[in-house]
């Protein structure tokens, strides 16, 4: 098979190489063996590819950036991304083609981010922070999350690994998700029908699910509003699921202990948007879920579980459903 994996124009930090591709030959075993790889970083070097490529390795914007393009032997499309949104709509893909994301990548460092993020909160962090720019000595007080509430919406790779460190420090974890199928780090799972009977006692809310038509604009207002005084919000999702003006009003108001947001729509922030100067808010520019060191070879290691399904003849663990959006 022919195997193509396509960098960024100029990308250092997050590119494929040589080295790293024999590295997860070698944790892959006999299906990594026999294969015709490449690797490109130009739009030249992705279209001379394509001509031959049974298998592409690439991000969404990469992809995006080289639309349209002839792929006449194309199998399988592995996307390095978790939401594949931004390569909505589909006709491009070629017909008999395979779309996967790389779900599974992120679990490790959004989890670590998230429980993070919720101690932050439970210590007055963004406060802390607020007083410091404005020169201010305040006592402020934390405590600890255990026995506290929390919310996850969405329970899939980040999520379930935000809820996992949670349950560990003993907080009271209710997850949300389309399925509300039980999950060993809740002490609850309800669907979105739910959302409005939980949200007035959660404490912290965690948004972890991905963009699709069901959960654009999840959180309005009215949402946003439903949750008690003092209660903290962290976003690792997509931007368009929270209403941010929403947020910022609360604290404006101080009626939220703080929110640590990851996400935001548009990104990046625009100069001089409200978010730069609202309280109590950390700002994280879309790097809950990336960690360089380990971001790519977990890829590619998804990837091989996935081509050994298809030599098989069995379901791809990654495969993108269009009718669910994820």
């Amino acid at each position: 098979m022919h195997i193509h994996l396509q960098n960024p124009a100029g990308e250092t930090l997050f590119a494929f190489s040589d080295s790293m591709w024999a590295a997860a030959c070698d944790r892959a075993g006999a299906i990594a063996q026999g294969h015709q790889v490449t690797i490109g970083g130009t739009p030249a070097d992705f279209a001379t590819a394509m001509r031959t490529a049974e298998a592409v390795i690439s991000d969404a914007g990469v992809l995006r950036s080289c639309m349209p393009f002839a792929a006449p032997h194309l199998k399988l499309v592995f996307v390095t991304n978790a939401g594949l949104d931004a390569l909505a709509p589909y006709d491009w893909l070629p017909p008999g083609a395979a779309l996967m994301n790389n779900r599974g990548t992120h679990a490790g460092k959004a989890g670590e981010f998230g429980i993070m993020s919720l101690l932050m909160l439970a210590n007055r962090v963004p406060r802390m922070v607020t007083q410091q720019r404005q020169g201010v000595w305040k006592e402020m007080w934390g405590s600890v999350l255990g026995g506290r509430t929390v919310t996850v919406i969405g329970l899939g790779s980040l999520g379930g690994a935000v809820a996992q460190h949670a349950r560990q420090f003993g907080m009271v974890v209710t997850g949300m998700r389309a399925n509300p199928a039980p999950h060993p780090a809740c002490t609850r799972v309800i669907g979105m029908d739910a959302l409005d009977e939980v949200l007035p006692s959660t404490e912290f809310l965690v948004l972890a699910c991905p963009l699709t038509p069901a959960t654009r604009g999840l959180m309005d207002r009215r949402r946003v509003d439903l949750l008690p005084a003092g209660a903290g919000i962290v976003n690792i999702g997509r931007g368009a699921l929270l209403d941010q003006d929403a947020v910022c009003d609360r604290l404006d108001a101080s009626t939220l202990c703080g929110a640590v947001l990851d996400v935001f729509n548009p990104e990046p922030i625009p100069a001089g948007h409200r978010l730069w100067t609202t309280p109590d808010l950390i700002i994280s520019p879309h790097t809950s879920a990336d960690d360089p060191n380990t971001y790519n070879p977990v890829s590619i290691d998804i990837f091989f579980e996935n081509l050994r399904a298809w030599q098989a003849g069995k379901p791809l663990p990654n495969r993108f459903d269009f009718e669910r959006g994820y």
